[in-house]
């Protein structure tokens, strides 16, 4: 499979934050195979797609949450206004609306002109929870994880790779911090084994202390979790709209002077390409 990074904030940048080389779009993801074409979360980053392996008139958005920063490219997805283009539509269910009443939220004036009614291509939508599903040459696990509101991760596989998506999650929430049994972990079993894990890694350790509960992770737990996990790679994102480049720069340094971690880390850059 190969994955596309097309957004990687937590939010757009505030004012002066310089993201020329990580990049100023929310949460996206493309992960393609055999002219397949899966969308993970439609953040403003989904404008940034290639969609150059599209063979077909088929294209699954996976959402993990319906909070904005995850959604508000959605509006401005052109196969959405494609007459001949099939669009799904996976998101977590709640006790509380489904999933096309709470979408309709965002395509409905005043938020947006259009509504979800009046959208020309073919519209299908897919409330998940803890579930197997299975979309072209992929394999789908998704679960709910620790974050605010219905929220779920993904865990995909092919015959010869899983990626693991988690990017907005808080597994060290607890008074003891993270269990040591990924068991028992929130998100434990989308990531273990993982061949790539994407995750959650918007704070410092030092930020953190003062957020807990907020529905994100130090860039510290991300890797614990990652090392409990065992997974082969991971990838920091979700930066915090308040972190510029050399900030993230000089929190990605202090980390690699304390960490003596095995597997391979890095932090996700928008546009960076990974044949899994």
């Amino acid at each position: 499979m190969k994955i596309t990074i097309c957004g990687v904030r937590g939010s757009i940048p505030t004012s002066g934050a310089q993201t020329i080389d990580f990049g100023g779009n929310t949460s996206c993801v493309e992960v393609s195979k055999d002219g397949w074409v899966l969308v993970l979360d439609a953040g403003t980053g989904i404008q940034q797609l290639p969609l150059t392996d599209l063979v077909n008139k088929r294209i699954d958005i996976l959402l993990t949450h319906l909070h904005l920063d995850h959604i508000q490219g959605l509006g401005f997805f052109k196969p959405l206004f494609d007459p001949a283009m099939e669009v799904h539509i996976w998101g977590p269910a709640s006790s509380t609306h489904d999933l096309r009443s709470r979408l309709g939220r965002y395509f409905s004036p005043p938020l947006f002109p259009v509504h979800f009614r009046d959208l020309p291509s073919k519209v299908s939508l897919h409330e998940i929870e803890n579930s197997l599903f299975e979309i072209g040459p992929f394999s789908i696990q998704s679960a709910f994880v620790i974050h605010s509101g219905p929220t779920i991760g993904y865990r995909i596989s092919d015959d010869h790779s899983t990626f693991a998506y988690i990017p907005d999650h808080e597994p060290a929430l607890g008074r003891e911090g993270m269990i040591k049994d990924i068991r028992w972990v929130s998100g434990g079993s989308l990531a273990f084994e993982a061949d790539l894990l994407l995750h959650d890694a918007q704070y410092t350790s030092e930020e953190y202390k003062s957020k807990r509960g907020w529905g994100h992770s130090s860039i510290d737990d991300a890797a614990q979790f990652a090392h409990l996990a065992k997974v082969k790679n991971l990838l920091f994102s979700h930066y915090d709209p308040a972190h510029d480049d050399a900030q993230l720069r000089e929190i990605f340094r202090c980390f690699e002077e304390k960490c003596n971690y095995t597997f391979k880390y890095e932090q996700a850059v928008e546009g960076k390409v990974i044949d899994l």
